[in-house]
């Protein structure tokens, strides 16, 4: 492929230089012909007060210098348009920046390209695990999504303090996090402050099921079973910042009362 368009370019060059030389000559020996036949049909047979010879010259050089003015004209005007494009990276051309088909060109092609790129994209590709594309949850894994939850349940970071951290504002004594623990049995004390539901389930019931799913399930969790976990996940924190809360207003007021 490439060594056909660099033969192509080439032979593209080489005619034009061939045009170009061929058009000289022929232009040349025009000139020459019409100089000989001015002296050979003059009264005195020369060059000397020849009218014709010298209207003959005079065009070939009007014609000279006309094709050197152009020639030097265009090429100026290409290159005053090439320094006015931007060089910068993705930088916009304009209309006015390119002749009208090359513009045109460029839109065709751009629109091209988009419907390309657009109908490649995956609509109904899904993947166990992950978030489908077009949807809230695309690029999510769900697996890893849910166990990150557990040191985010607090708001806290993973390295500069306990997973739990709300937790432990909440209940200073509450027990540190242990790996692997079911969050059932860690969070246990939350039970009374959340809402049970018909079946006497709460949102840390589900949670806790959620995360053995993606600690212990062969399989990967489903959409579903990542939305449940989430859900329970806002309902828990919303439960412990209410009661971190009321635990400080709860303080506010002692200090008031202590105060006045």
């Amino acid at each position: 492929m490439l060594s056909s368009r660099k033969l192509l370019r080439v032979l593209s060059n080489a005619s034009y230089v061939f045009l170009v030389v061929v058009t000289i000559i022929a232009t040349g020996l025009s000139c020459f012909a019409l100089l000989g036949q001015a002296v050979r049909h003059s009264a005195t047979r020369s060059w000397t007060r020849n009218f014709n010879a010298l209207v003959i010259g005079a065009a070939y050089a009007i014609v000279l210098a006309l094709s050197l003015i152009f020639c030097v004209k265009r090429r100026l005007a290409v290159r005053l348009r090439l320094q006015r494009m931007s060089k910068a990276p993705h930088a916009i051309i304009r209309r006015g920046d390119v002749p009208h088909p090359v513009h045109e060109y460029i839109e065709q092609e751009y629109m091209r390209a988009c419907l390309v790129a657009y109908e490649s994209l995956p609509t109904d590709v899904v993947h166990a695990g992950w978030g489908r594309p077009g949807t809230k949850y695309e690029g999510i894994r769900f697996r890893r999504a849910l166990l990150d939850t557990i040191p985010e349940i607090g708001e806290s970071a993973w390295r500069s303090h306990p997973p739990d951290t709300l937790a432990h504002m909440v209940m200073p004594a509450h027990p540190t996090l242990k790996p692997h623990v079911r969050m059932l049995h860690h969070f246990r004390f939350l039970l009374p402050l959340l809402a049970a539901e018909d079946d006497g389930f709460t949102a840390l019931h589900y949670y806790d099921s959620a995360i053995q799913l993606a600690r212990h399930a062969a399989e990967e969790p489903t959409e579903h079973e990542y939305a449940l976990g989430m859900q329970a996940v806002a309902e828990i924190r919303k439960s412990l910042n209410d009661c971190r809360l009321e635990a400080l207003e709860a303080s506010i007021t002692d200090f008031d009362s202590t105060e006045s």
